[in-house]
């Protein structure tokens, strides 16, 4: 990444948020990156998609978890055995599914609706599969969220709010679709969590929490199979 990257995520981080979080973010961007051979850094305002006439009335930015949640989440969820398949539902450029391969998991999917960020993630996975994650199954999909069925043998899903309300509940109706076809236990690592209510109502749990400043926060939600 050059370093005027860096520079233009550090000025939108001040003008959004304020010098602290912005010091704190960067210096964690600039340690991930290095880490995990990935360029992943910036926003997309999704203007370009809108000139396509892609409704992304329902759809954020794309801004990417920063690494230091990201690693907490991760970390955490990597504890429970038998948790080897992933799926991050608003893929973006590719972070979270490259980072969940460094931590073990071995099937992994994204999707995105932007099929330029899927070009991205792909070009940023081809450049360390085949040296670092050689037997780890990668799979990128230009797909809408609200429409995605989701796998039968997932066991953990990654969202950073990346849609409103009305798409986060579709998705959990899907996510419940694939609990019913295949009863196990899901996790949710959930990013910036506005509407994890609604996974409580679902009979969620959240088993972990993190929140560093008042921004920069996640939760894991669980689902089990009733005994």
């Amino acid at each position: 990444m050059k370093v005027s990257g860096y520079f233009n995520y550090f000025i939108f981080l001040l003008k959004n948020w304020d010098l602290k979080i912005a010091l704190f973010v960067i210096y964690y961007e600039m340690i991930g990156e290095k880490k995990y051979h990935l360029s992943t850094i910036g926003i997309d305002d999704l203007k370009s998609m809108e000139d396509e006439t892609v409704d992304v009335s329902h759809a954020t930015m794309y801004m990417p978890l920063n690494y230091f949640v990201l690693d907490n989440l991760m970390k955490q969820v990597i504890k429970f055995p038998g948790n080897k398949t992933f799926l991050d539902i608003g893929c973006g450029k590719g972070r979270a599914i490259s980072v969940a391969a460094y931590y073990g998991f071995e099937k992994i999917i994204g999707i995105d609706f932007s099929q330029e960020l899927c070009d991205d993630a792909i070009n940023n996975i081809n450049r360390i599969k085949d040296k670092f994650y050689a037997a780890t199954v990668f799979t990128v999909i230009n797909a809408d969220a609200f429409e995605y069925d989701i796998p039968d043998d997932i066991t953990t899903i990654f969202l950073f709010n990346p849609f409103d309300k009305v798409i986060t509940y579709g998705v959990v109706e899907n996510i419940m679709a694939s609990f019913k076809n295949n009863p196990r236990t899901i996790r949710i690592l959930y990013a910036n969590p506005q509407y994890k209510a609604l996974f409580f109502d679902e009979g969620f749990v959240e088993i972990y929490h993190v929140k560093k400043f008042e921004y920069l926060e996640a939760s894991i939600l669980e689902k089990k199979v009733k005994m």
